[in-house]
C-alpha cells in the first residue's frame, strides 16, 4: 500500500468539465457544483505525472448513489473521468470520488 501523505486532494474551480493536476498516486477529487442534467455524462482531465501508460486506475463515488464515475482515457501522465448523474433530475452536487493508482509493468 502506499504510506502516509502519498495522497492528496484537489477541487475543481470552474466546472464540472475542467481538469484538475494531482500529482500523488492516490488522492480525493471533488467535483465544482455546476449542475449536471438526469442522465448526462461529462469528462474531465487529471494531470498526474505519477500516471504511466501501463498503470490501472481505480475509482470510486464517495458517499453517493446518484453518480457513476468511470475511466474515460489514459495515456502518460494523464487519465480521465467520466461522471454520470444516474438520477432522474438535475444534481448540483460536489461530488467526491477516491482515485488509486495501480503501477504496471509489461515484462
Amino acid at each position: 500500500g502506499y504510506g502516509t501523505w502519498s495522497g492528496g486532494t484537489v477541487t475543481q474551480a470552474t466546472n464540472k468539465t475542467t481538469a484538475v493536476t494531482l500529482n500523488k498516486p492516490c488522492g480525493r477529487i471533488t467535483t465544482h457544483t455546476a449542475a449536471l442534467a438526469a442522465g448526462a455524462s461529462v469528462l474531465f482531465a487529471v494531470n498526474n505525472t505519477v500516471f504511466g501508460e501501463n498503470d490501472l486506475l481505480i475509482l470510486s463515488p464517495v458517499g453517493s448513489i446518484n453518480y457513476r464515475v468511470e475511466p474515460a482515457f489514459s495515456s502518460s501522465g494523464q487519465f480521465g473521468i467520466r461522471l454520470t448523474n444516474l438520477s432522474a433530475g438535475s444534481l448540483s452536487d460536489a461530488v467526491v470520488i477516491n482515485f488509486t493508482i495501480l503501477k504496471g509493468a509489461v515484462a
